[in-house]
């Protein structure tokens, strides 16, 4: 059944001009394919945040040191963080994910991981490798963090979850993911590399220098030359543990009829890899929100996503999912719930004024 098709006659039969609410029809109508119905819900959303740290951090490419990413752990179980004062504000489940922190919360703080917010550590190992010397992972270790993001679906799946938004933390990771976005698009570093936590300008270009020396180890890249590496090759090389749970995420959705939301730039290029990887999952796929980081413009164009919003973000966690649930509700809302001209007793010629 082409439900894209009935949706969008669907909505030029609701009491409105067509195609006046603009983006929020297009919405509707992805959604509609999603769950298979002309009366789409988002009654129940979540936000799974994914955290792992990154031993590229070592190269000094991150104005915070690599200790950050424990303690924002540590702040979202205490619900303490953008993304928790967000989804609380918008009616969204979060939930934590433990992919691959280098310090173990439940050691550490053991009392944070009993203060009610969902929490899961299936940790694959502590921390990617530094891929300007090794590589991020193995190729089994790949493996496993993907495992952990299809599950994370699965278990949205069975918990009645129609939504299910793909956050981050993990301090490095900006400049993983604009080394995988390199290697996938063939560009210069300095064309995907962003300020991340703040960096100046020098540390811009140093890190753009770290990117270039790291896709020159994995052989990802060439001047003038394109590369053989599949998505998973690149991402196993150049990735981090959350990006490839990410990616692992996107990839489950299709399965078990739930839609994702990539949050911003580093999220984006996990899905990136899943949708290069196996191109039906973009079925499944939204995009939060336009980050302000440089390297999600190319990212964004080659997914051919648009972003629901554009507000100069760029924290990541999924701060921009929490935002972006609301006008999912929406979207939905107007296909099931508008009335028709038929019904509304109102005269179809408004529907033919533009």
């Amino acid at each position: 059944m082409d439900w894209s098709a009935l949706a969008w006659r669907a909505l030029d039969e609701k009491t409105k001009p067509p195609r006046s609410l603009g983006e929020l029809e297009s919405l509707a109508v992805r959604l509609s394919g999603i769950q298979h119905t002309l009366a789409p819900r988002v009654d129940r959303a979540r936000i799974a945040v994914f955290a792992a740290d990154h031993g590229v951090t070592a190269e000094g490419v991150s104005a915070y040191p690599a200790e950050v990413t424990m303690q924002m752990v540590r702040n979202f179980l205490r619900s303490g963080a953008a993304v928790s004062a967000l989804a609380a504000a918008n009616g969204i489940e979060v939930e934590v994910i433990d992919v691959g922190v280098v310090d173990d919360v439940r050691q550490r703080d053991p009392e944070a991981t009993q203060l009610g917010v969902a929490f899961h550590a299936p940790r694959i190992r502590a921390g990617a490798g530094n891929i300007r010397r090794e590589a991020a992972m193995s190729a089994d270790e790949c493996g496993a963090a993907m495992a952990v993001g299809a599950a994370t679906v699965a278990r949205a799946a069975a918990d009645g979850v129609q939504v299910l938004g793909l956050g981050e933390m993990g301090i490095g990771n900006t400049t993983a993911s604009a080394a995988v976005l390199a290697a996938l698009l063939e560009l210069d570093a300095a064309l995907v590399v962003g300020r991340g936590t703040g960096i100046d300008d020098d540390g811009l270009a140093h890190k753009a220098m770290v990117v270039r020396d790291a896709l020159a180890r994995h052989h990802v890249a060439y001047e003038g030359a394109r590369h053989t590496a599949s998505p998973l090759d690149v991402l196993a090389s150049l990735g981090g543990l959350e990006l490839a749970a990410i990616t692992g995420a996107v990839l489950a959705a299709p399965q078990h009829g739930v839609a994702v939301i990539a949050d911003g730039f580093i999220s984006t290029v996990a899905a990136l890899v899943a949708v290069r990887a196996n191109p039906p999952a973009i079925g499944h796929l939204f995009v939060a929100h336009r980050s302000a980081e440089r390297g999600h413009t190319h990212a964004l164009a080659a997914l051919e996503v648009p972003p629901i919003l554009d507000l100069g973000m760029r924290l990541g966690e999924g701060s921009g999912t929490a935002l972006a649930i609301p006008i999912l509700r929406g979207a939905a809302a107007i296909l099931r719930e508008m009335a028709t001209f038929a019904s509304a007793d109102v005269s179809p010629e408004l529907g033919a004024r533009t």
